[in-house]
Formats: C-alpha cells, sequence, structure tokens
C-alpha cells in the first residue's frame, strides 16, 4: 500500500539530515496519514479514507467531506477523491430535482 494521501496524493518526500557538522545522510520523510471514516451527508453514508492530519484539518475547516471536495478542485485531487466528488454532484442534483 503506497504512503499516499487518498484525496489530496500527498507523499513521501526525500531529503537530508544535516548534522552539526555538516554531514548529510540521506532520507524519507514521510507523511502523517491517518486511517478514518468520514460522514457523507449527502450521500448518507460514511467514506473509508487513508488522509494526511494536514487534510483532515483542512476538512474539518471546510465543514465536513461534503464541504471540502465541493470547494476544492478536482485538478488537485487523486482520481479517488475526483470520483467521490462526482457522485456528491449527482445526488445533490438529484436531490434539488426532486425538492423542485
Amino acid at each position: 500500500m503506497a504512503r499516499r494521501c487518498s484525496i489530496t496524493g500527498t507523499g513521501s518526500q526525500y531529503g537530508n539530515l544535516v548534522s552539526h557538522s555538516n554531514h548529510k545522510t540521506r532520507t524519507r520523510f514521510l507523511p502523517n496519514l491517518q486511517h478514518v471514516s468520514l460522514v457523507s451527508e449527502i450521500l448518507g453514508t460514511t467514506v473509508p479514507l487513508r488522509v494526511t492530519a494536514a487534510t483532515l484539518r483542512s476538512i474539518e475547516h471546510n465543514g465536513g467531506l461534503d464541504g471540502y471536495l465541493l470547494s476544492h478542485s478536482s485538478l488537485k485531487m487523486t482520481p479517488e477523491a475526483a470520483k467521490l466528488k462526482r457522485q456528491l454532484k449527482r445526488k445533490q442534483a438529484k436531490l434539488a430535482a426532486k425538492a423542485a
């Protein structure tokens, strides 16, 4: 399983650990991934995801998973998140047509 956020696609980065003597050691910096189940109010289900802590804070800031996905560009998301966003839009349009 790749160490990659399932919404933003954030993965591991590479760099150097630099000692006091300026000795450089190559290392990997891994993202802080969390396994969470987020509730989609529009779909009426929980969605199990593997997201970074920073993405999780952004989701909470935008009012939940639905608010985050609908307010961000699909170009900056993974294909999995873009598919979920399309499902949300279809369901939202269906609910709007039913209410009208």
